[in-house]
């Protein structure tokens, strides 16, 4: 039983952790420029998906649930044209394209992924402490 708890706990955080990374890697890439629209940053978004059924369990995974990236998208915001012929980056007509990362929304992310994971290694401490209390309560 505690075993689950650990493994769903475990895949939680791992989601988390690649959440967060995902999140750094787009406000890194937030002030990013390209003199063509199709190459233009895109902010990316991990996309979870539950493991709950016997075909996850035949795939190496050992919890009875829990979670994991299915895959990292690209969001569908538009990429924002400007004219900046000054700009190296700029083509021949003198336009660059920035990428649609919204700073704002990086956070709201951040914050939430971040306290994601933080309730996760709750749970994680908490499960520790009833074993030990357990383990305790053999001894006696």
């Amino acid at each position: 039983m505690l075993k689950n708890v650990f493994g769903i706990a475990g895949t939680a955080l791992n989601a988390q952790t690649i959440r967060m990374n995902t999140t750094a890697s787009n406000l890194a890439n937030a002030g990013s420029v390209s003199g063509l629209e199709n190459e233009a940053y895109r902010a990316k978004r991990p996309v979870f998906r539950a493991l709950v059924d016997q075909a996850d369990l035949n795939q190496g995974f050992q919890s009875l649930g829990g979670v994991k990236v299915n895959e990292i998208v690209d969001t569908t915001d538009p990429v924002r044209q400007v004219h900046d012929p000054g700009n190296p980056e700029a083509n021949e007509d003198g336009f660059i394209w920035l990428s649609n990362v919204n700073e704002v929304t990086e956070m709201v992310e951040m914050v939430a992924a971040s306290r994601s994971f933080q309730n996760n290694v709750e749970v994680v401490n908490t499960a520790k402490q009833l074993v030990m209390r357990t383990l305790d309560i053999t001894k006696a």
